[in-house]
């Protein structure tokens, strides 16, 4: 039985979708601070880039990013435009032309949010009950959702507390093998191993495992990877069976064959962050720090953090609202300008 689970915390709500034992797909929805993925706005141009396609455009809120048109938009002109993909691996939003209103616009404007990550998975999955453990969270759902949705007091138990977090984690076991992922601003690269002899089949096996996580994590981009114990010459002939592995992923992957040094490369289209990104971000620690607050009952009322933790949490009202709320006393934040990224306490 598919079901989808939403577990819901200060600024965060976290999502996987199962059948049964198995993660079929995962996502982190953050109503403070939207990654904006098919938003429809108004821009202002900003600085036209004719010879890489487009334009860079001024967003309503000040946030800037990279128009791509065939056109030649004139500096400071208004256009309609809608975001293709959200801010991610230190690159700005990218944008593609569309409908402007017929409404004069003397500014930038935000005319209508996208589907938020649970509304995109539960259109991916549409006869799925969908378990809340949150009901303000669930008043946020669009009417058409709720006959859906079923309470919960805890939509994730310890195992699949324990598999989110799982995600985040840079190694992965493939059955016979296992596979370390290592995320660059260029590319991904996925190195797979034995601590056994493995040989052509034993990567054969391992491939719809591997796309399973790949597509959990939300890789994208340019991915290459290096296949256990098999010879340059004969990684070729796994480009069919790592096709196979793709062909239920929502997302356009292709399968573009085996380089002349034999690793196996394939491109994924970019939509949201990585869900590694999301996790390992300032914002992404910041969250984790209320939840685990709320989690072990702390008590105290200063919450002292590193430079990048506290401008997070300054940047996400949203989340702090949640957080006092559910705290149940007013937190002040005490920035420590020589505490390491991840560090916080709470006094």
């Amino acid at each position: 039985m598919i079901e989808i689970r939403a577990a819901c915390s200060p600024g965060e709500v976290r999502i996987v979708v199962t059948d049964h034992d198995t993660l079929l797909d995962a996502a982190i929805w953050r109503p403070g601070l939207a990654d904006g993925l098919d938003d429809w706005h108004v821009v202002r141009v900003q600085t036209p880039a004719p010879a890489l396609g487009g334009a860079f455009v001024t967003l309503a809120d000040g946030i800037s990013g990279f128009l791509s048109t065939r056109d030649a938009p004139t500096q400071g002109s208004l256009v309609g435009a809608r975001v293709v993909r959200s801010a991610q691996n230190g690159k700005g939003l990218r944008l593609k032309r569309a409908d402007m209103p017929t409404e004069p616009y003397t500014a930038p404007v935000l005319l209508r949010r996208g589907p938020t990550p649970l509304e995109e998975l539960a259109t991916r999955y549409p006869d799925a009950a969908i378990i809340i453990d949150d009901a303000a969270m669930a008043a946020l759902l669009p009417v058409s959702l709720r006959p859906r949705l079923q309470r919960s007091l805890q939509a994730f138990d310890v195992t699949l507390e324990a598999d989110f977090q799982g995600l985040g984690v840079s190694e992965v076991e493939l059955g016979a093998l296992t596979a370390s992922i290592f995320p660059t601003p260029a590319l991904v690269a996925i190195d797979m191993d034995s601590a056994k002899s493995p040989d052509f089949k034993t990567n054969i096996e391992s491939f719809p495992e591997l796309a399973r996580q790949i597509r959990l994590r939300n890789l994208s981009g340019t991915i290459l990877v290096d296949p256990a114990g098999v010879k340059t010459r004969k990684r070729p002939a796994l480009v069919s069976f790592l096709q196979q592995a793709f062909i239920q992923d929502p997302l356009r992957t292709e399968i573009l064959g085996a380089t002349p040094s034999g690793l196996l490369e394939l491109t994924r289209l970019r939509r949201r962050p990585p869900l590694h990104e999301l996790l390992s971000s300032a914002h992404g620690i910041a969250l984790a720090a209320l939840r685990r607050i709320l989690q072990e009952n702390r008590k105290g009322a200063t919450l002292t953090g590193s430079i990048a933790i506290i401008r997070a949490l300054e940047a996400d009202p949203v989340a702090m609202e949640d957080f006092v709320s559910r705290h149940g006393q007013p937190v002040e934040l005490i920035l420590n300008p020589d505490a390491p990224l991840a560090s916080w306490s709470l006094s």
